[in-house]
């Protein structure tokens, strides 16, 4: 284990060099690499950024105006038919946007029922099976500037509904 913890801390620092090192071995102006890098990393999150802010703003409303709680009610119903608890109605929809708040949400679950309860059990594997489609879909295809998305909401969607199914399904095969 101490080894393993070793490996861990240095693992970083060790990268660092070797990539100093080969590109100064290589003749590469290292400093003036890293500068243009950081100058091109700057410009993606300057691009990047009134998307993260629209999602974060966005969900933020939906949470803060009971929104997503009506909707979690009125899709309880449905959700009972494919035997999805209706306290995870509301993290499967946010999480198709942002994965903090859909862990704050997870983080909410955990309070109020506990991690081992089959509602806690379900959504830590939704969490850990699911992504944020429409985040991922709108930074990286922005950052890029695609507008033809072709098959990648429905691929997205598709997988994030084979994630719900597993955690329905593994919740309750633990609980």
């Amino acid at each position: 284990m101490k080894l393993l913890m070793f490996l861990s801390e240095a693992m970083v620092p060790l990268v660092i060099f070797y990539i100093t090192g080969f590109g100064l071995l290589s003749g590469r102006p290292v400093l003036d690499d890293f500068i243009e890098g950081a100058k091109e990393g700057m410009k993606t999150v300057a691009g990047i950024l009134p998307t993260l802010v629209g999602l974060m703003v966005s969900v933020g409303i939906l949470r803060a105006s009971g929104f997503l709680g009506f909707l979690g009610e009125m899709l309880a119903m449905p959700a009972a038919l494919l035997h999805i608890a209706p306290q995870l109605v509301p993290v499967v929809l946010v999480r198709l946007v942002s994965n903090s708040a859909a862990t704050g949400l997870v983080l909410d679950i955990f309070k109020e029922y506990g991690t081992d309860s089959q509602v806690g059990l379900a959504a830590s594997i939704l969490m850990s099976s699911t992504e944020t489609v429409l985040y991922c879909m709108s930074v990286y295809f922005g950052s890029v500037g695609i507008t033809k998305t072709r098959y990648t909401l429905a691929g997205g969607l598709l997988a994030t509904a084979a994630g719900v199914a597993a955690s329905i399904f593994f919740a309750g095969m633990i609980g």
